[in-house]
């Protein structure tokens, strides 16, 4: 047997196991395994920014459990099972990859993603934007919202317009805040400047999500080296001003420097 369906049907056996034997898989159900999942995910995704594979290999099997105890659950419910589960991607996959199954031609990746999100069009979707979740946190979200407008062509011509753009909505940010506009007004600007530069990020061909990761990772080993830097001459933070703080901060940014990490 190829050893990638044995070890497959090792973990399914392995599930069927513990859904009859075990007290906690016992009693979970699609609602108290979905927060766990998402927990997963994000630890996958911390591996990936920090280009641990070994971390990698453990969190993609940690999310392999989780698909296969859905599948466990929709079979008892008589929904679906991972067979359903998985000849439906291969149907789809196949179906939306006519370049490769068919006699559709496209060399590039944008000719690809076009003719996928026409596809998916055709299969009956109402919009573009149908299948970006709702509960994407807003600044992965934004630039899925993004990807799928440039999907069917709906994209600005230059990179330079980009910035235009971006230029455009500080200033009227800039305009609400000066004026003293309601909270709200501000708020809604601030919410295009943001939007503007996650487009400009797509056009650097940066992912603003994983460039403000790391930037957060950044700052954090930043601080904390700041207040051990701080103790170690026996000063509080708390009792520490803003001059004091940023004196340890630039000796952290230099040491955090000089060991490469930053």
């Amino acid at each position: 047997m190829d050893p990638r369906l044995a070890a497959f049907e090792r973990l399914l056996n392995t599930m069927d196991d513990l859904r009859e034997k075990c007290p906690w898989d016992k009693k979970q159900t699609l609602d108290s395994l979905r927060h766990l999942t998402i927990e997963e995910t994000y630890e996958l995704a911390d591996a990936i920014t920090d280009n641990d594979l070994k971390a990698l290999e453990g969190e993609i099997g940690d999310l392999f459990l989780h698909m296969v105890f859905y599948c466990k659950i929709g079979q008892e419910k008589n929904a679906f099972d991972v067979t359903t589960v998985l000849n439906s991607i291969c149907d789809k996959l196949v179906h939306r990859h006519p370049h490769i199954y068919g006699d559709v031609e496209a060399t590039t990746e944008e000719e690809v993603k076009e003719n996928w999100e026409k596809l998916k069009l055709k299969e009956g979707k109402k919009s573009v934007l149908e299948g970006v979740p709702n509960s994407l946190p807003a600044l992965v979200k934004a630039t899925r919202i993004q990807e799928k407008a440039k999907g069917i062509g709906f994209e600005w011509e230059k990179r330079e317009d980009v910035w235009a753009k971006v230029e455009e909505e500080m200033k009227e940010l800039t305009a609400e805040v000066n004026s003293g506009a309601i909270h709200e007004k501000i708020e809604d600007e601030f919410g295009d400047v943001l939007f503007s530069l996650i487009n400009y990020a797509r056009f650097l061909k940066i992912n603003p999500e994983n460039a403000l990761s790391k930037t957060n990772n950044k700052f954090r080993q930043r601080f904390m080296l700041m207040e051990n830097l701080m103790k170690l001459d026996s000063l509080s933070i708390d009792d520490s001003d803003l001059e004091i703080m940023d004196t340890y901060w630039e000796k952290a940014k230099i040491q955090l420097r000089a060991e490469h990490k930053l």
